[in-house]
């Protein structure tokens, strides 16, 4: 595999391990945070680690155009089209939904990078794996590298499981946000059956991803391993779903920390952690790191509905 020289645009070193404060916790758990949100402004946190391998891939296969999948605010979305202006090559999104003019600031950026994008009703973005689909797409768009949504496939767990090796300090737990499960299958790849790992679903009716993170496990690592787990208790209510509570959570770890959580992911993730402290699930004296993914770019898009509840 021909590799390029990524430290010319990001900087994997700058992803720093931090103690965190958690409101109202005080609990002597040790926790920290791993800061992948800090590898570059846009292509940030997992996404970015979900996407090296997956360019590389591009690249050696011959491909100048990248097609890839999301919501009108998605995090990937963004990264990808950005990755498409710094790494040279021409970036497609099928957007879930109709056209919305003017754009939201996500789409507008992506737009601004040179992304070409197609809007899909939302019964055919469900169909987006099918043969029938897929074939589609190359009827009309002709050669193209697929990336699904979230930028989750098997090429995804080469980089997020080098998460696991950047990480200094000894722990018990590695704690992440889970969406379309690639991140967290790429941390239990990279543990290798070691510590415990624990990922929380964003949306609900999450348990699917039990079988979507251990088939991709299985499919990059040919093993299959019993050291992790999903907690789906805190999706509160589905994906960008919020409540009171969980804000003024987010806004009183902003004002401990100095930075900033996304609305969508690594707030819950760190309100469920906090919780089960409280719970006595981690005991005193263990260590958790939590994954801080990065997506504050979608804090524009949720502002709105932040302001709703006061």
């Amino acid at each position: 595999m021909e590799m390029i020289d990524f430290k010319n645009y990001v900087d994997e070193k700058a992803c720093i391990t931090v103690p965190v404060t958690l409101p109202g916790v005080s609990n002597n758990v040790n926790l920290f945070m791993k800061r992948t949100d800090l590898v570059h402004p846009v292509i940030s946190g997992n996404k970015w680690y979900k996407m090296k391998y997956n360019i590389v891939e591009m690249k050696n296969l011959g491909f100048d155009t990248l097609l890839t999948f999301g919501g009108a605010f998605s995090n990937h979305i963004h990264a990808a089209a950005h990755a498409g202006k710094i790494f040279s090559f021409k970036t497609i999104g099928l957007i879930r939904g109709e056209e919305h003019l003017p754009l939201n600031t996500t789409l507008q950026t992506a737009v601004d990078d040179g992304m070409e994008l197609h809007y899909v009703d939302r019964t055919t973005f469900r169909k987006r794996e099918t043969e029938e689909f897929l074939n589609s797409i190359r009827e009309r768009f002709g050669n193209v590298f697929l990336l699904p949504v979230g930028g989750t496939n098997k090429i995804a767990l080469k980089g997020c499981a080098e998460i696991i090796d950047q990480i200094d300090i000894d722990y018990n737990y590695i704690c992440s946000a889970s969406g379309s499960g690639g991140t967290f299958a790429g941390l239990v790849a990279g543990l290798k059956g070691s510590k415990h790992a624990i990922a929380f679903p964003a949306l609900k009716g999450g348990e699917f991803l039990e079988e979507v993170i251990s088939d991709l496990v299985s499919e990059y690592t040919g093993k299959t391993f019993s050291n992790w787990r999903l907690n789906t208790d805190y999706h509160f209510g589905g994906f960008a779903k919020l409540s009171k509570e969980l804000i003024d959570f987010t806004h009183e770890f902003e004002q401990l920390n100095g930075f900033e959580l996304d609305y969508i992911y690594t707030n819950k993730m760190m309100f469920g952690i906090a919780d089960l402290i409280k719970k006595g699930f981690f005991k005193p004296g263990e260590t958790i790191i939590a994954i801080h993914s990065g997506g504050l770019q979608g804090n524009e898009g949720m502002r709105e509905k932040v302001k709703k509840f006061g």
